[in-house]
């Protein structure tokens, strides 16, 4: 499982894709909309989880492309 990813805003405008642990972005991208389907296919390669913040830097949400140990039932 490789590291996670979030997405958050830009101070200087747009959206990056920052991995866990980085300083600088792996991508900034001028849409969140962008961001995440990038962050999407990057989390998904990685099997990684993408976390998804707002313009407060408070998480709105994520998704586990990884070996979760407590997938859903059915």
């Amino acid at each position: 499982m490789g590291k996670n990813y979030h997405i958050t805003h830009n101070p200087n405008g747009g959206w990056n894709v920052l991995g866990a642990g980085n300083s600088k972005p792996s991508y900034i991208l001028s849409t969140k909309e962008q961001a995440i389907k990038v962050g999407k296919r990057i989390a998904q390669n990685q099997q990684s989880e993408l976390i998804i913040h707002g313009l407060n830097g408070k998480i709105q949400g994520s998704n586990s492309y990884g070996n979760d140990p407590y997938p859903p039932r059915g």
